[in-house]
């Protein structure tokens, strides 16, 4: 063999394994997938809570002020009825005692006559009574999305609602914007 010829196979042995380097690459650039298969995708809220104010007008019912506190009205009043009933009822001399006693016992029934129906005086007022309220609603924040590329599987979360495959770009998978989709 002559020198020239041997450079000529070392030369094209050297060239076929350039080439068969570069193609290797291209080759699996090639057959790398373009998109990975959406799996599942789950709606992601969030829970607001917004306090308010509620206001409502209630009836309130309270013991009027009492004119008489020591009950003055219902004890004369009760003394003099039960004083003239007992100088009715007694005869002679008993008739002082009758008076007295009955005087006595008018006075204290009067006193109490006026004690219970002071109790059950009421003055009705409306008040305006309020209360915080907590209002909770949920927002949605984004979507968390499941995919499969080839015999692996991922998650990811976007801003929208993906269709049935997401883009890939050099074996990754993108995540397009919104307004791309």
């Amino acid at each position: 063999m002559d020198k020239s010829m041997i450079k000529g196979v070392v030369i094209g042995g050297v060239a076929m394994v350039v080439l068969a380097a570069g193609a290797v690459p291209t080759y699996k650039a090639l057959t790398k997938p373009k998109f990975a298969e959406v799996t599942s995708v789950n709606e992601v809220t969030e829970t607001i809570v917004t306090p308010r104010e509620e206001c409502n007008n209630v009836q309130v019912q309270r013991q009027a002020p009492v004119q008489d506190r020591d009950r003055i009205a219902g004890t004369v009043i009760g003394g003099v009825a039960g004083g003239l009933l007992g100088s009715t009822i007694g005869r002679g001399s008993g008739r002082t005692a009758a008076t007295v006693v009955g005087a006595a016992g008018g006075a204290y029934a009067g006193n109490q006559v006026q004690k219970n129906m002071q109790r059950k005086e009421v003055i009705t007022t409306t008040e305006r009574r309020c209360k915080t309220v907590n209002e909770t609603t949920q927002k949605l924040v984004g979507y968390d999305v499941t995919y499969r590329l080839g015999d692996k599987q991922g998650t990811l979360r976007t801003s929208f609602k993906p269709g049935t495959t997401l883009p890939v770009k050099d074996g990754q998978v993108v995540v397009p914007t919104a307004d791309a989709s």
